[in-house]
């Protein structure tokens, strides 16, 4: 009889604490899978193998908590999970954007703490991809307010620019 404990792939770290989290359980995706359509364009990482998965919290959450500005993705990358919102880069977005930002930090902490345990300790867990255009004006007190929070938007989420 074959053993297939040792044939088995080993699950994600992403995997483990998404099946561990009751509001999202069974919704891992491998690879990119649980990024919408054109938006897995804005993922930019030097070694596509690692990225062993991702999670659409958005619509994974979007029953529980219909009323909420939720966050859009984690992705897990070389065994560290990023948590990237691809939302339009605009002034007009920013309390949206950190209302969503407020929510995910709650979530984490209070539904989802296998999922916060992953969080990179060398580099910033929470992204911000703007879609379309991007209109902050780089010296505004919004650009500085997302800037003490380091949450400045870009155009691609690129690993290698990762600090």
């Amino acid at each position: 009889m074959k053993n297939d404990a040792k044939t088995q792939k080993p699950k994600s770290l992403l995997e483990t604490a998404v099946d561990k989290t009751d509001d999202v359980k069974g919704q891992f995706k491998a690879g990119l899978g649980a990024i919408k359509g054109n938006e897995k364009q804005k993922f930019v990482v030097p070694d596509t193998r690692k990225i062993t998965g991702s999670l659409d919290i958005d619509t994974s959450t979007k029953e529980k908590y219909p009323l909420e500005n939720r966050w859009d993705y984690a992705v897990e990358y070389d065994k560290e999970t990023f948590f990237i919102e691809v939302h339009p880069g605009s002034t007009s977005e920013i309390p949206t954007v950190l209302a969503k930002l407020n929510w995910l930090k709650k979530w984490l902490k209070e539904k989802a703490p296998a999922i916060n345990a992953l969080k990179p300790k060398s580099k910033q867990p929470y992204h911000w991809v703007y879609t379309n255009k991007f209109a902050i004006l780089p010296n505004s007190k919004y650009a500085r307010q997302l800037a003490q929070l380091n949450l400045t938007p870009v155009k691609q989420w690129d690993y290698s620019a990762l600090g």
